[in-house]
């Protein structure tokens, strides 16, 4: 056993296609690029592929660093690396920016052929369908038939999940943590709310500020501000920051008085510095869209009756944006079809944000997890 290490330098690389993509919203992109990063060898076989599959505000940085910027570390540094619960010295590893990104992939800030302009409010919706059909063109692209794993947290998460019923037969393994089946109806009020904090930002111009010099910083950091919320536990909010006034009295302003409010300003202000406005609209409302059952008539077990893989489901005791029960039933419709499935609720007081975090309980239940898988 060797003491878990990083993957080192990581050079990004980057995929066209011309081929045209369907999307579920009626429209279609001409063409597209993906950005990504692998990490670890493909073996002779092409049996070692696992699908790393990103959050709403992640990207194909999964792991290591880069060599102009050894402090900026993948968003899943602590678990992908060599004797890692990710092993690259066993699994050929994918991390993927989905379409309409802001990291590389086309997205709203890419240009429109059609008038050589960024796409801006102009980029089509994309669903988890879609990013999924275009993560499958990058593994055909590759030589991959059939992942070994595929895995993700939370928006993650709903991608591994429809990975396994869009191509149950190049799924072996789906990895769903901190997810649900499709949101709950206070998840997509959350998410209308940040939406709205940004549409209505007077530098928003239509989604088409870009075209102005300017950004929407205002409403981003709202709706960023928003979402931090939700991603953290009453818990772990109250031990960190309690009602901790920064200057040990009210002094009646509205400024900064209680810490947690310099917290989320800080959270919000850092978030707006570098993300998309119009990617996260697009990424909100992609979760929002997210519900396999749907076309089922609301039926969960008949939706998941496709999946053919096996399935390790992950949920955190305290995260109540995916609560516990939202992984249950995931679980309960895999067995409802008598799949082979796992499932822990890891005891944690981190609320949704565990799933990126330190929790040797979980780390130990990912690693004995893909340690049985054989490739």
């Amino acid at each position: 056993m060797i003491q878990p290490q990083s993957v080192g330098v990581v050079v990004p690389q980057r995929a066209h296609f011309a081929e045209p993509l369907p999307l579920r919203s009626g429209g279609t992109l001409p063409e597209y690029e993906l950005v990504y990063e692998t990490y670890g060898e493909l073996n002779a076989d092409r049996s070692n592929a696992v699908l790393v599959c990103h959050a709403l505000s992640g990207s194909h940085h999964v792991a290591g660093h880069y060599a102009d910027a050894p402090n900026n570390a993948g968003w899943w540094d602590n678990l992908v690396g060599p004797g890692k619960p990710l092993d690259t010295r066993k699994f050929f590893v994918i991390g993927v920016n989905n379409l309409g990104g802001c990291h590389g992939s086309t997205g709203p800030i890419s240009i429109n052929p059609a008038t050589g302009q960024p796409w801006g409010a102009d980029f089509p919706f994309v669903t988890v369908e879609d990013w999924v059909a275009a993560q499958a063109r990058l593994a055909d692209r590759l030589g991959i038939a059939r992942f070994a794993a595929i895995v993700g947290g939370s928006l993650g998460g709903m991608q591994a999940l429809s990975w396994s019923l869009q191509y149950p037969e190049r799924v072996a393994n789906a990895v769903v943590i901190a997810s649900a089946p499709k949101l709950t109806a206070q998840n997509i009020a959350f998410n209308e709310v940040a939406r709205q904090a940004i549409l209505s930002d007077p530098e928003f111009y239509g989604g088409h500020y870009y075209a102005h010099g300017v950004v929407p910083t205002r409403g981003l950091k709202l709706a960023r501000m928003v979402g931090h919320i939700t991603y953290l536990s009453d818990d772990a909010m109250g031990d960190k920051f309690g009602r901790s006034l920064r200057h040990g009295k009210a002094i009646y302003s509205y400024d900064v008085e209680f810490e947690i409010e310099s917290y989320l300003r800080y959270q919000g202000d850092k978030f707006a510095g570098f993300f998309d406005a119009n990617t996260y609209l697009l990424a909100t409302k992609a979760l929002d869209y997210f519900d396999p059952a749907f076309e089922h008539g609301g039926n969960l077990p008949a939706a998941l009756a496709r999946a053919t893989a096996d399935f390790l489901v992950v949920s955190f005791s305290t995260d109540w944006r995916f609560s516990p029960a939202r992984s249950r039933e995931i679980v309960y419709a895999l067995l409802h079809n008598q799949r082979n499935v796992s499932y822990a609720e890891i005891e944690s007081d981190a609320g949704h944000d565990s799933f990126l975090l330190d929790e040797a309980q979980y780390h130990a239940l990912l690693t004995a997890y893909f340690d049985r898988i054989k490739v």
